[in-house]
């Protein structure tokens, strides 16, 4: 039977949670994850289990933080004056919000704390630091980017 392999496009039944049973993310209900091995569309332990699974193989795998959104970085948490904020974000304990650089650059923010003067931020992703649970099948090989063909 043919494995996933770098290059191929694959489609990925899955669901994700902590290592305390919390889910946090699954495909069910849905069409499946569609990526490219190898590609870095998804994190990187994930990615490296789908290596080597054949259609219809199931597989349970834990990543470590550090292959999966990295570890917290509490540099990323930061105290912005309330005054330097427009008026109509939503400014409430668990908001998402998106900060743009000067570069253009979109960094995603979650308000952690709120009070008369000041709004703190946090950069991390919110599974930051997390070991993560993944239950995946791959449920089929697309084809693979040396079989994807372009019209001029």
């Amino acid at each position: 039977m043919t494995q996933a392999k770098t290059g191929d496009i694959v489609r990925v039944h899955y669901r994700g949670r902590l290592t305390d049973g919390t889910e946090f993310d699954s495909s069910e209900g849905r069409e499946p994850l569609e990526f490219q091995v190898g590609g870095g569309q998804v994190i990187p332990g994930f990615e490296r289990q789908v290596e080597g699974m054949e259609v219809g193989e199931k597989s349970t795998v834990t990543v470590p933080a550090d292959d999966a959104y990295g570890m917290r970085d509490e540099r990323q948490v930061q105290s912005v004056p309330r005054e330097a904020l427009p008026d109509d974000l939503d400014l409430r304990v668990g908001a998402r919000l998106t900060a743009t650089t000067r570069d253009g650059k979109q960094i995603p923010l979650t308000v952690v704390d709120v009070d008369d003067q000041q709004v703190t931020v946090d950069a991390n992703h919110p599974l930051a630091g997390q070991d993560l649970v993944f239950d995946l099948e791959l449920v089929e090989i697309v084809g693979s980017e040396s079989s994807l063909k372009f019209d001029a």
